[in-house]
């Protein structure tokens, strides 16, 4: 689905579903240099069993035009202004890395927007290696390789999907290859700059799900803990010898946890 943000078009996946007012909506964010495809099986689950779904391409990514967001409140701010566009009073916000962070600053400063969040691979802060931000910078495809490197568990980089023909590595690979030149510097160093995610979680008042990786080497998972310790309602689920990529290494664990937290909602 195409729709206008803030002069823009932008684009979410809705899993083959039209609208429908009558029912609770969900949006999907995703991380860095990556697009609405990251949640495939999440999204289209959710739009089959009752629910709208958006799984949105943040601007400058996927089919979003527009320039990529310099920073965590700005993403979070185009959230609101696409739930706006599409005259959606509330929803629930599920964002992965980059996506977790525009999700909890959302939660914090909307809260009559924002019925629930949950929060994959997060960490307040989530600092970005020297090296992994200049090699962006340049646009080096090293960049591209540190970060399939530590988002997988070392299991999961030899393969064993559980769904036969998938290269995990391979098509994470391809989707960054395919991003905008910048788009993952920007990205990058938005999480790297964002200092306000304590405060921010400290003012959610929504209910909270973390799904943290237990071999995460991205975003690690002992960096979650003040962030866990500043959210009042919360659940963390941790998911054993699983990487930074939660939805391709453990779709299903994934979709179980976000469905008993979400359909607890209603």
């Amino acid at each position: 689905m195409r729709f206008e943000v803030t002069g823009h078009t932008a684009y979410a996946y809705t899993g083959s579903r039209a609208f429908d007012s009558s029912q609770s909506t969900i949006a999907f964010v995703h991380g860095a240099a990556n697009d609405h495809s990251v949640w495939a099986l999440q999204s289209r689950y959710f739009a089959h069993h009752g629910r709208n779904v958006l799984a949105v391409d943040l601007p400058g990514h996927g089919k979003s035009e527009g320039a990529p967001l310099s920073s965590v409140a700005s993403i979070a701010d185009w959230l609101i202004d696409a739930l706006d566009a599409l005259r959606i009073e509330t929803a629930a916000l599920v964002g992965h890395s980059l996506g977790s962070l525009a999700v909890l600053d959302a939660a914090s400063r909307y809260p009559q927007r924002v019925d629930r969040i949950a929060l994959l691979g997060p960490s307040v802060p989530m600092p970005v290696s020297e090296a992994l931000l200049d090699a962006a910078k340049r646009d080096d495809h090293a960049a591209f390789e540190m970060i399939n490197g530590w988002s997988f568990s070392p299991a999961d980089q030899l393969g064993g999907n559980r769904q036969p023909g998938v290269w995990m590595t391979g098509n994470s690979m391809r989707l960054m290859e395919r991003s905008r030149p910048a788009a993952l510097y920007t990205d990058l160093a938005a999480c790297n700059s964002y200092a306000d995610g304590l405060n921010a979680a400290g003012k959610v008042r929504c209910p909270a799900l973390l799904l943290i990786g237990q071999r995460d080497q991205m975003t690690l998972p002992k960096n979650a803990r003040a962030l866990v310790a500043a959210l009042t309602d919360k659940r963390v689920v941790t998911i054993p010898d699983c990487g930074h990529s939660l939805m391709a290494e453990a779709p299903d664990q994934v979709l179980d946890a976000l469905r008993e937290f979400l359909f607890a909602a209603h």
